[in-house]
């Protein structure tokens, strides 16, 4: 039984009472307090430290990308709906008059907006594949990286957010070298979570496909197991919440992008990120909302 049925609130009430988020009016969205965002330090620390000798890049990317290396990505022929473009004024002095009075008076506005030349980052590993353009050397690529990530999935349940954190890995390279890191780290994810007291299973998933050919996709996806998850139950016991996700894109940037190896064959990618708002809701509703209280092998294991 999660930790916060205990308390006889819902888990987002429960979060909120012990100042761990911070409402902030907006539907999958809110503040974190310095409980919470010690608790997700301290979890980006041990992934640090479990992947320190895989000699990695490490990056670090705004929460925008080029709107020419989101289009080219092909993620609106897949999840139109979790978009998010950015908009901005471009106007001339009577439009901004029209703009101001049709705020004030609460009324549409959006069409005196034009479209920039960024959107918000869709997914944290988005903005390295242009940088691989190229061929890759004997070992490929490996990079580290902690981004922001914009999704439109406006909820109530406090572990469906429209903004979030996502430490992600991304490795690019042949066929046997990415598949065989792939599983290196499905295992080592679990072994990570598990130490933390975690019930942490892998599943095999799918992504959120839009429409009629979604479907098909998604049942693709799981039948060539291009997609696992490790999954947490955080507000519910029969759903478990996926806190990490393992993705093997197989060809698909590697054409986009024109990125090869030595021999000249088109590189394969995959990448995995660990949801860091989720682990910690995880912990929280795992062990309870007072880190200090948590049992001692879960406290040594997050570090000072």
């Amino acid at each position: 039984m999660p930790h916060f049925a205990k308390t006889g609130l819902p888990f987002y009430d429960a979060l909120v009472e012990h100042d761990l988020i911070i409402p902030v009016g907006v539907p999958g969205a809110f503040g974190r307090g310095a409980v919470f965002e010690d608790v997700l330090r301290r979890f980006d620390a041990v992934v640090s430290r479990v992947a320190k000798d895989d000699g990695a890049e490490h990056m670090l990317f705004p929460p925008i990308i080029d709107r020419r290396v989101f289009e080219k990505s092909e993620f609106m022929d897949s999840f139109p709906q979790l978009a998010g473009s950015v908009f901005s004024f471009a106007g001339n002095d009577e439009q901004h008059s029209e703009l101001r009075e049709r705020i004030r008076a609460q009324r549409p506005w959006s069409e005196l907006l034009s479209m920039t030349g960024v959107v918000l980052s869709p997914a944290a590993c988005y903005p390295v594949y242009p940088i691989f353009t190229g061929t890759l050397s004997e070992r490929g690529r490996l990079v580290d990286m902690q981004n922001w990530v914009f999704r439109h999935e406006p909820s109530p349940e406090p572990t469906r957010m429209q903004a979030f954190r996502v430490r992600e890995f991304v490795r690019a390279g042949t066929a046997d070298t990415v598949v065989r890191w792939r599983d290196m780290w499905l295992e080592r994810g679990l072994t990570l979570l598990r130490s933390l007291g975690l019930p942490a299973r892998s599943v095999a998933a799918s992504d959120p496909f839009f429409g009629r050919g979604g479907r098909m996709l998604a049942a693709s996806q799981r039948e060539q197991e291009l997609k696992f998850e490790v999954v947490i139950p955080i507000v519910s016991e029969d759903a478990p919440t996926a806190v990490c996700s393992f993705n093997y894109h197989q060809e698909h940037f590697g054409k986009i992008f024109s990125i090869y190896t030595p021999d000249g064959a088109i590189a394969q990618t995959a990448c995995l990120g660990f949801g860091m708002e989720r682990v910690a809701m995880a912990l929280f509703a795992t062990h309870g909302f007072v880190p200090t209280e948590w049992p001692r092998a879960v406290r040594e294991a997050l570090g000072p």
